[in-house]
């Protein structure tokens, strides 16, 4: 059973699970109330609910002169500090009990908390000789990423980031050549941090401040604090905006065609300008050779059958042949009919994006089979098509999902010309099929063939050409 046509709509599920919530906020009970401690933080400050849960959390009491410094660096021992007291918080609801285990042995102020972070597997050895240097954003990243277990502090953002990263427009300053990536991307995911700017930068190398840790440090603890990526994602992939004469290489116009290549090239140059005519100069030419003119025009137009134009008529005066090229059956919407298949494929097209179907992982062979799977699987031969039938064009494989071979080719020649992949046909007596460059090396793919059956068969997909040859010649013997 043919699957089919599929409602192309992108459903958004978002999970919620009450007792999972309550779960991230066990442990975390603010001990005290802020009233304006510190002088520097005023309540119109960026980071003043930060550092005001900061204060409450127990987490901080702040400069000795009664300011907090929200402007001011931290040193990586102090981002230590913090990220000790909030996993104390966690594990026995005192900010101080776990670290106050690790201490009497003199040394920096941190290293309590340093040991404790490392018994608890959060931290390795790798700071140790740092605790007094500036951090950078990188560095509080590493101290923070681990300080909470995932069932606790989830990776809600995961898809998200994955997107915007994909998209190549988002988190543009972090891959993996930079220290402490996969921590850095882990705090966007987690909703901890958003970057610093429209594109969600994070600026890795740069000193981090006050304000800043305060504003990562207390979405550990309170997930009313947390963060989520505000990025327009769109569709970077989407086709939205291609024509069919965007698909077509153009070629070059001359009045009188000598060759099949020139005359290739002169119809190449009519597609390509979005128009459906054009005019020749033979003078005297006969009925039989303006015959012969319009087979050789029809069989350029096999080649581009992605356009559907499968008739041609021709008219002649003073020496001027005009060629105008329809689809058969289509009782002039040839235009409408075109430009709704084009519509659909780019639907198609931008749904598989979408969806994480197509990503720019996959390799033009992959992708390519991707589209063979669904042609084969959203459309059904047409036993009944006759020569003017509009099952011989890509619109009737979208819209009524009936197709013939030119049908089943010009629609996957249309998935594969929007993703930039070359690729003609190849005729053989009265059937048709796809030839493709992927990766570089030329396949033929027949997807009327491979839908023919209950189940899509692959056995067409991707063959070589002495194959294909071999394999169409058995089957039509």
């Amino acid at each position: 059973m043919k699957k089919q046509f599929p409602a192309l709509l992108l459903a958004l599920g978002l999970l919620l699970s009450i007792p999972a919530q309550a779960a991230q906020t066990a442990g975390f009970a603010r001990s005290r109330t802020y009233a304006g401690e510190f002088s520097d933080v005023a309540p119109d400050s960026v980071f003043h609910d930060n550092v005001a849960a900061l204060y409450e959390y127990g987490l901080t009491n702040g400069k000795g002169d009664g300011t907090f410094g929200p402007g001011d660096s931290i040193t990586v021992g102090q981002a230590v500090i913090f990220a000790g007291r909030v996993r104390g918080l966690y594990r026995t609801g005192d900010p101080e009990a776990g670290p106050a285990a690790y201490g009497g042995d003199g040394g920096p102020a941190a290293l309590p908390y340093l040991r404790y972070l490392q018994a608890e597997g959060v931290l390795d050895t790798e700071l140790d000789d740092s605790l007094t240097l500036p951090a950078t954003r990188a560095q509080v990243a590493h101290v923070l990423a681990r300080v909470l277990p995932e069932e606790v502090l989830p990776p809600v953002h995961e898809k998200l980031v994955a997107q915007a990263r994909e998209s190549g427009r988002h988190i543009p300053d972090v891959d993996e050549t930079i220290p402490y990536c996969e921590d850095i991307l882990d705090l966007y995911r987690k909703g901890i941090s958003t970057g610093s700017d429209a594109a969600g930068s994070f600026l890795p190398g740069e000193l981090i401040t006050r304000g800043a840790a305060a504003a990562m440090i207390t979405r550990l603890a309170d997930p009313a604090l947390r963060v989520r990526p505000q990025w327009d994602l769109g569709n970077p992939n989407s086709a939205a905006g291609t024509t069919l004469a965007d698909l077509v290489e153009p070629g070059a116009y001359s009045i009188a065609p000598a060759s099949r290549e020139e005359l290739d090239s002169a119809l190449r140059s009519m597609l390509a300008q979005g128009r459906d005519q054009i005019v020749f100069y033979y003078p005297g030419l006969s009925e039989a050779d303006a015959r012969q003119l319009m087979n050789q025009a029809l069989a350029v137009m096999k080649a581009h059958c992605e356009q559907s134009y499968n008739e041609v008529h021709c008219t002649r005066g003073a020496g001027l042949v005009t060629l105008s090229f329809t689809a058969a059956g289509a009782e002039g919407r040839t235009q409408e009919y075109r430009a709704a298949a084009m519509e659909a494929a780019i639907a198609v097209h931008d749904q598989l994006w979408a969806d994480g179907t197509l990503h720019p992982g996959l390799t033009e062979l992959e992708k390519a089979r991707v589209y063979y799977g669904w042609i084969c699987g959203n459309c059904a031969y047409d036993y009944q098509a006759g020569d003017d039938s509009l099952s011989h064009i890509p619109y009737n494989l979208f819209a009524r999902q009936t197709a013939v071979c030119d049908g089943y080719t010009g629609a996957y020649n249309l998935f594969l010309k929007l993703e930039g992949i070359s690729c003609s046909t190849v005729i053989q007596g009265d059937h048709i099929w796809t030839s493709a460059i992927l990766d570089g090396v030329e396949y033929h793919i027949d997807t009327t063939w491979g839908g023919s059956g209950s189940e899509v068969s692959y056995d067409y997909f991707a063959l070589s050409p002495a194959r294909s040859q071999a394999v169409h010649a058995q089957r039509s013997a």
